[in-house]
């Protein structure tokens, strides 16, 4: 990195945490501008609808375009499939000009999670090196935006585009903080279409030395009930995984969890749970009364015949039993809930869809199959329809990366 950009960065990161947590991002585009001589600059986060982007700003006048909370402003631009969608589903920078203006659209990305998009306007048509510039600022503008809304409800409230229910809220709180994740042996992404009525889904992961750690869960049930029944399976489960205990552990002390704890007569969790050895490929998977997950080898989708087991909560003093698989280069893991299957879904036929959405990053592909269980099932679902999706490279290591993605494995919108 050159001098002037080290000097840049240090500015940046002095002022957001110099900033309050609300203000950092706005602190460290100001500090962008300087540097830049910029005529402007906006972050543009991701909603949680996958589908726009908003722009948040401070307005101490009334009126104006978006939703207001106080002096806050959340002002959503729909996907169009024009250059802002673009620039974000593709992970590149694009420039744009209009009245002797330019404006460069930079992901703002850490690790393949979309955050959003850096919006610069410049006095100047930018060149190779210029644009190259923002895009890394872009990157070290992610990590700003992930340390500040830790402490803050304003990211989160402006990427809220329709209000949440309470059990939407408890559902929330038991996903992971970023639905994706690249390293050099695999990129996963998850993903979850909630129903009217929230059905009790949930998908995790975490990444150790040379351990993925995956799971998708499915409470019985709807509503704040359903969604208390998940928090006790998800709660057991990432207790006995940080603790480094095995599948068949996790899943019987999870069981013993919800059969006697749970507040509803008879709740129970569906689960497929698995860990992959990063140095091997070595799969082992339990399922616990679920949807059979799917793998995607040589031209076939096909579901994995694993051990049968009743779900979590069923049986309080019942003994699990895991298989395992060993993963290939370019094989795609894809663990679906019922949601997926069942009622009008049933009428999308999933494994078609997987091999026609095959060439896609796995954060495109659960996007993508989530608009196809929507456009069949839609535009209100009845049950949580949740995937998680894992491509495995193989070659354990260090990751080829740009701007915190891995723009060589990001492929052409379907």
């Amino acid at each position: 990195m050159k001098e002037n950009e080290q000097a840049v960065l240090t500015e940046m990161l002095q002022a957001a945490e110099e900033a309050a947590p609300v203000e950092a991002v706005q602190a460290v585009t100001g500090a962008i501008v300087t540097a830049l001589n910029a005529l402007g600059v906006s972050l543009l986060i991701a909603d949680l609808s996958g589908r726009a982007l908003v722009r948040l700003t401070h307005q101490t006048a009334i009126g104006g375009p978006g939703r207001r909370q106080g002096e806050e402003t959340a002002e959503v631009f729909p996907f169009d499939g024009g250059p802002y969608e673009q620039a974000l589903r593709q992970q590149t920078a694009v420039v744009l000009t209009r009245d002797d203006r330019w404006t460069v659209l930079a992901p703002v990305t850490e690790r393949g999670e979309a955050i959003g998009l850096l919006e610069i306007e410049l006095p100047d048509e930018p060149d190779a090196d210029v644009t190259a510039r923002i895009a890394r600022t872009a990157h070290a503008l992610a990590f700003v935006v992930i340390a500040n809304r830790r402490h803050t409800d304003l990211f989160e409230w402006g990427q809220r585009s329709a209000p949440f229910t309470l059990s939407a809220e408890i559902q929330r709180r038991l996903l992971p903080a970023s639905f994706t994740c690249e390293a050099g042996a695999f990129a996963l992404s998850g993903w979850l279409e909630p129903a009217a009525s929230i059905g009790g889904d949930t998908f995790d992961y975490s990444v150790a030395r040379d351990t993925l750690h995956v799971s998708v869960t499915d409470a019985m049930g709807h509503g704040v009930a359903s969604a208390l029944t998940a928090t006790l399976g998800v709660g057991s489960l990432r207790n006995t995984r940080r603790q480094g205990d095995s599948l068949i552990i996790q899943a019987e002390l999870a069981n013993r969890a919800v059969a006697e704890h749970a507040n509803v007569r008879g709740a129970y969790v569906t689960a497929v749970l698995g860990r992959v050895d990063l140095t091997t490929g070595r799969c082992e998977l339990l399922n616990a009364g679920h949807v059979p997950p799917m793998l995607v080898r040589d031209g076939r989708a096909t579901p994995l015949e694993l051990p049968a087991n009743f779900p979590l909560g069923m049986f309080s003093d019942e003994g699990y039993r895991s298989g395992e698989v060993t993963l290939l280069p370019g094989d795609r893991l894809v663990i679906v809930t019922d949601g997926m299957r069942e009622r009008n879904a049933a009428d999308l036929d999933l494994p078609a869809a997987l091999l026609r959405l095959a060439h896609l990053h796995p954060r495109e592909a659960v996007r993508a199959l989530s608009d196809a269980v929507l456009a069949t099932a839609g535009p209100v679902l009845a049950d949580d329809a949740t995937l998680l999706i894992v491509d495995w490279y193989g070659g354990h290591g260090p990751r080829s990366s740009t701007s915190g993605a891995d723009t060589a494995r990001t492929s052409s919108l379907p």
